[in-house]
C-alpha cells in the first residue's frame, strides 16, 4: 500500500523540445502539459514549466530556453540514430533543470527523446517520464527500458494500447488524461460538416478522411499545425473535388466552439496513437468520434454509443460510419467525458503516480 502525498509538492515540468508551447508543433503533449499543470495547481502543488523560447501556457509562467529545436521522432525509422543539433534547446533545458533541481521535489519530463532518460541517473531529484508515443525506434525503446529497470515506476503512459507497443509495457503506469470540461460547450444541434484535428503530417492519415469526404460529399473542416506543407499540397491534388477547408491551428476556446458544431470527428492515424486528446475534446462538446480501431482511441470510443470504431485504413469503413453517425446520442458523448476524463480524475491518478515514485526513490 503506497501512502498518499502528505504535503503539496514543488514540481518542475520540462516540456517537449520540438516546438514552443502554443505553436501546435508539440501536438497533444501541449494540451496534456497544460491540463496536468492545472489539475495539480488546483491541489495546491507548485508547478514551474521549462520550455523553448516563445512558449505560452497561460495562466502559468514559463521559463523560456533558447536553442535549436529537436526533430520529431515520428519521422524517423526504427534504426534511427540519436541526433542532437548544435546548441540544442533540449540540452539547455536539462542543464537548467540540473542547476535548479534542489528547489523541487520532482521533475516531470514530457519530451519523447533519448537525452532526458539518459540523464535520469545523474540527477538527485526524482524524475517522472510521461511517454507520449508508442514504440518508434530501437534507441528510444532501449533507453526507456533501461530507465524503468533502474527506476521502477518512473514511466507513465496514456493508454494500455500504447504501453503494449513496448516489451516492458506491463511495468508502465497508465494515466489516461483529464480536461477542464467547463471549457467545452455541449452542442445539441450540429451543422452538416465533419471535423479532423491534428498535426498535418503523414502519420496522421488525413488523406483517408479527405477521401471519405469526397465520396460522401460531406464538408470536412480541418484544424491543426501545418507541420508538412508538401503533404497537404499532395492531398489537395489527389482529391480535387473533396469539400475540404483548412482552418489553421486554434487555441482550445476557439477550437471547441468550432468543433462542437460538427456532426462527427474523424480520426485516421497510420500509427498507434498514444491516447487521442482530441477525441475527449470532441466528446465533451457532444461530438461523436469515428476512429480507426488502432491505439488509444479504441480505449476511448464506445463503439455504437459514443461513436464508431472502423477497420484501420478502410475508407469504405469511414464512409459507412459517416452514414450512421446520426444514430449516436450526443448527450451520451458528453456524459462519457464527464464520467471518465475530468481534471479531478486526472489529479487523482497523478498524485498516486507521484506518491509511488517518491516512495520508491526514498527506498
Amino acid at each position: 500500500m503506497i501512502p498518499p502525498l502528505d504535503r503539496p509538492l514543488r514540481v518542475l515540468f520540462l516540456s517537449t523540445s520540438v516546438g514552443a508551447l502554443g505553436s501546435g508543433l508539440g501536438g497533444g503533449v501541449e494540451l496534456t502539459l497544460h491540463n496536468m499543470a492545472q489539475a495539480l495547481s488546483e491541489r495546491q502543488h507548485t508547478i514551474v514549466i521549462v520550455a523553448p523560447t516563445g512558449s505560452v501556457c497561460a495562466p502559468f509562467s514559463v521559463v523560456g530556453i533558447a536553442g535549436a529545436l529537436q526533430t520529431t521522432a515520428q519521422s524517423e525509422g526504427r534504426d534511427a540514430a540519436i541526433i542532437m543539433p548544435a546548441n540544442a534547446v533540449l540540452a539547455r533545458m536539462w542543464d537548467y533543470a540540473r542547476q535548479v533541481q534542489d528547489q523541487y521535489d520532482l521533475v516531470v519530463n514530457f519530451a519523447y527523446d533519448w537525452l532526458p532518460f539518459y540523464l535520469t541517473p545523474f540527477f538527485d531529484c526524482p524524475i517522472a517520464h510521461l511517454v507520449s508515443m508508442g514504440s518508434l525506434t530501437d534507441a528510444m525503446d532501449g533507453i526507456i527500458e533501461q530507465t524503468i529497470v533502474q527506476f521502477p515506476g518512473s514511466i507513465g503512459v496514456h493508454s494500455r494500447a500504447q504501453a503494449d507497443t513496448f516489451s516492458f509495457g506491463d511495468r508502465c503506469h497508465v494515466l489516461g488524461n483529464g480536461f477542464d470540461l467547463s471549457l467545452y460547450e455541449f452542442c445539441s444541434a450540429p451543422e452538416q460538416s465533419l471535423a479532423w484535428v491534428g498535426r498535418l503530417a503523414p502519420e496522421k492519415g488525413l488523406e483517408d478522411a479527405v477521401a471519405a469526404a469526397q465520396v460522401t460529399q460531406t464538408p470536412l473542416r480541418i484544424w491543426g499545425a501545418m507541420q508538412d506543407p508538401t503533404y497537404w499540397q499532395q492531398i489537395q491534388q489527389q482529391y480535387p473535388t473533396a469539400p475540404i477547408t483548412y482552418e489553421g491551428f486554434l487555441p482550445t476556446a476557439a477550437l471547441q466552439k468550432a468543433l462542437g458544431k460538427c456532426r462527427a470527428l474523424i480520426m485516421t492515424p497510420r500509427w498507434v496513437e498514444a491516447f487521442g486528446n482530441v477525441a475527449i475534446e470532441a466528446l465533451a462538446c457532444g461530438v461523436p468520434v469515428i476512429a480507426y480501431r488502432r491505439g488509444g482511441p479504441t480505449e476511448i470510443v464506445q463503439d455504437g454509443k459514443t461513436g464508431w470504431l472502423v477497420e484501420p485504413d478502410s475508407v469504405a469503413g469511414l464512409v459507412e460510419a459517416i452514414a450512421q453517425i446520426d444514430l449516436i446520442d450526443r448527450r451520451l458523448c458528453r456524459q462519457q467525458a464527464e464520467a471518465e476524463y475530468s481534471l479531478t480524475a486526472m489529479g487523482d491518478r497523478l498524485e498516486q503516480w507521484f506518491a509511488a515514485l517518491l516512495t520508491q526513490a526514498r527506498t
